[in-house]
C-alpha cells in the first residue's frame, strides 16, 4: 500500500494547502492509500512524497492540486 507524506512550512501558513492536497488524495484514491500524513516543516518547504519518492516540490513545480494527485497515482496500487 502507498504512504503519502505532505511536508509543509508551518511559519509560512501552508497548512491549508497541505490539507487541500491530502483531502484531494484521499477523495481520489480512498482505501488505495495506506496513509496520508501531514509533516510539519519550515524554511518554505512544501514537498509531497509517495512511498518516500518526491512527486512534488514547490521549489521545482507550480502548485496545482490536480497535478499533485496525478503525480501520486502511479504509486497507488503499485506492488513492491
Amino acid at each position: 500500500m502507498t504512504r503519502v507524506e505532505v511536508e509543509y512550512c508551518v511559519p509560512c501558513g501552508m497548512l491549508n494547502r497541505a490539507q487541500d492536497v491530502s483531502e484531494a488524495i484521499l477523495k481520489q484514491f480512498g482505501e488505495g492509500v495506506d496513509e496520508v500524513a501531514l509533516v510539519t516543516g519550515d524554511d518554505g518547504v512544501f514537498v509531497v512524497r509517495a512511498d518516500d519518492e518526491v512527486v512534488f516540490d514547490k521549489t521545482e513545480d507550480e502548485y496545482d492540486v490536480d497535478a499533485i494527485v496525478r503525480a501520486v497515482k502511479p504509486h497507488v496500487g503499485a506492488t513492491a
